[in-house]
């Protein structure tokens, strides 16, 4: 997923007597150390009840203040073609702060209305602090860094009021900034433990099966293994200290046809611990499956720009929802003045079938015997996380709430995400799709044979993977989503399927919404990272497989240089 007015998918701003109050009753000073908190923990709310007592003697003092300190203890091993490509260590932390000038109705945040579009990653900050848990060095970082963004928030500060003044009156009149319950929260730091040495000969292994296939172009394995701890305090009183282990392994390919098409395929797999990951039986079994589908793929014909009923497997579906569906129910694209606002004014109206219900669910660790990516316990504005009911019915309820308030809905909902870095925004968490017991099916490709009938056509299509998708949600450009499948199959009125290959899933999110018809009763999962104009974060989509009455496929691009002229070097061994 991009940003504001575009998002993308998986894939791998009143007044400053209320400013000085609102100093005075968030921030408490002396609170007595938490004795299970960290150095780290201790040396941040240390350094902010300083740093809010200096600062409260300026002539605009800052009303809101906090410290993120995230740590990454990550381990990274690859190999392709049987051969090991890397194997690295790496352990560091980086600093994010929030300071906000102002009061809770109208801060330095505050969007600035008018010219160009502001780059999302324009306030990126890199800012390294000691992985040593020594205090003085930590706070030298916490203190050097406030003082440069209280400077830069006064300077935006400026600008806000000034924009203000000379724009019409925003629509949206609710405040820039929420405030919210103090948390406290301290639980103890995981690490991970990975002999690379075992993992080194596990890729070797995946991969080499590969290697025996002269038209697989690029073929590796790679594990992915971290333990993420971060700690978070604030001038409400909030203190944070959270960790979790993250297991990925990825298994990539492609060929190309002889038209020059590139074709990838994508096996992945997500744990919270090493035990979580498959054996190696398993995934043996899953390599061996690409092979053969993309010897499939190579040689499929191409599908034409095609209208009809299309089945989505439950994966697709995932993110078929997640991308026409999840990024335009996210709180603050309701209040962007160059976004679309797709369901801003359709709270309490019929957005899908009265049979379809969504909650997102970061307290969710684990369905369809899949952990899920998308879990976590804070946000990364110390809110609480929860589960929301998005859609209840059919009928939309609510929004995904991060500490921006858009009217009506004033508090947050603990979506409040970032990737280190940036600041920041309401993101999804764990998409889940319900459907009514008594409205999912057995078999949707009888449903689909009947439709491709009545329609009078001559086949439909059936997605059964899908590598992610695209989707924008601004005004400028076409309000539509791009769906980027893998493997899609045509079904024929005789039940009769064929592998196919060359097309997209394209649409506008409420006509299609209107053509989904029926559901499966199996359950799959989606694990991805989703990007927008807060980074990337790790994200899940569970859903069943659905069927819907009219899709709309393009053709995908391609390159148009020709499959490699030189054989192979070991293609005569």
């Amino acid at each position: 997923m991009m940003r504001g007015s575009s998002a993308g998918a998986f894939l791998i701003p009143r007044y400053r007597s209320l400013a000085v109050c609102a100093v005075f009753l968030a921030w408490t000073p002396g609170r007595a150390a938490d004795p299970a908190a960290s150095p780290v923990l201790q040396a941040m709310q240390a350094e902010l009840e300083r740093s809010m007592q200096k600062l409260k003697t300026q002539p605009v003092p800052p009303y809101f203040l906090s410290y993120e300190i995230t740590e990454t203890h990550s381990v990274h091993v690859a190999a392709a073609f049987g051969r090991l490509t890397s194997s690295s260590e790496n352990r560091y932390r980086q600093l994010d702060i929030d300071l906000r000038v102002g009061d809770y109705t109208m801060d330095n945040t505050r969007e600035i209305r008018g010219g160009m579009p502001a780059n999302p990653y324009a306030g990126y900050a890199n800012i390294t602090v000691p992985i040593e848990n020594d205090p003085d060095a930590i706070r030298g970082v916490l203190w050097y860094h406030t003082d440069e963004r209280y400077k830069r928030a006064l300077e935006q500060f400026t600008k806000v009021k000034t924009n203000v003044q000379v724009k019409v009156a925003q629509e949206d009149q609710s405040s820039d900034f929420s405030r919210e319950e103090a948390q406290q929260h301290t639980e103890p730091p995981v690490d991970i433990q990975v002999d690379r040495r075992v993992w080194e000969d596990k890729l070797r292994n995946y991969t080499a099966p590969f290697a025996q296939y002269t038209r697989i172009y690029d073929a590796t394995a790679t594990l992915m293994a971290s333990a993420e701890t971060r700690w978070y305090v604030n001038t409400e009183g909030t203190r944070i200290q959270v960790s979790e282990p993250a297991w990925h392994l990825f298994v990539i390919a492609y060929t190309k046809a002889d038209d020059g098409m590139e074709l990838p395929l994508y096996e992945s797999f997500f744990g919270f611990s090493e035990k979580d990951l498959p054996d190696d039986a398993t995934v043996l079994q899953a390599v061996n499956g690409m092979i053969h589908k993309l010897e499939a793929l190579r040689v499929a014909p191409l599908t034409d720009p095609y209208t009809g009923p299309a089945i989505l497997s439950g994966r697709a579906s995932g993110v078929f929802f997640h991308e026409i569906f999840g990024h335009r129910v996210e709180g603050q694209r309701q209040k962007q003045a160059n976004d679309a606002q797709t369901f801003k004014k359709k709270v309490n109206e019929q957005v899908l079938p009265k049979d379809f219900s969504v909650h997102f669910d970061p307290t969710t660790r684990r369905m369809a015997d899949t952990d899920l990516a998308g879990f976590y316990l804070y946000d990364n504005q110390g809110v609480k996380a929860r589960r929301v009911d998005v859609v209840q019915n059919g009928v939309l309820k609510t929004f995904l709430m991060s500490r921006t308030p858009i009217e009506g809905f004033p508090q947050s909902n603990g979506h409040g995400r970032k990737q280190v870095g940036l600041s920041p925004v309401a993101r999804q968490s764990n998409l889940i799709v319900d459907v009514a017991p008594s409205a999912a099916q057995a078999d949707l490709k009888t449903l689909l044979i009947a439709e491709v009938k009545k329609q009078g056509l001559p086949f439909g299509l059936y997605f059964e993977d899908i590598q992610g998708g695209f989707t924008f949600t601004g005004r400028t450009i076409p309000n539509a989503f791009n769906v980027l499948p893998l493997v899609v199959y045509r079904i024929y009125p005789d039940g009769r399927e064929e592998l196919v290959r060359g097309v997209d899933l394209i649409g506008t999110p409420l006509t299609t919404f209107s053509k989904i018809a029926a559901a499966d009763r199996k359950l799959a999962v989606f694990n991805g990272i989703c990007g927008a104009e807060s980074g990337g974060v790790p994200v899940s989509a569970v859903s069943p497989g659905i069927l819907v009455s009219q899709i709309e496929v393009q053709k995908k691009t391609k390159s148009q240089e020709r499959p490699p002229v030189l054989p192979a070097p070991f293609e005569d061994k």
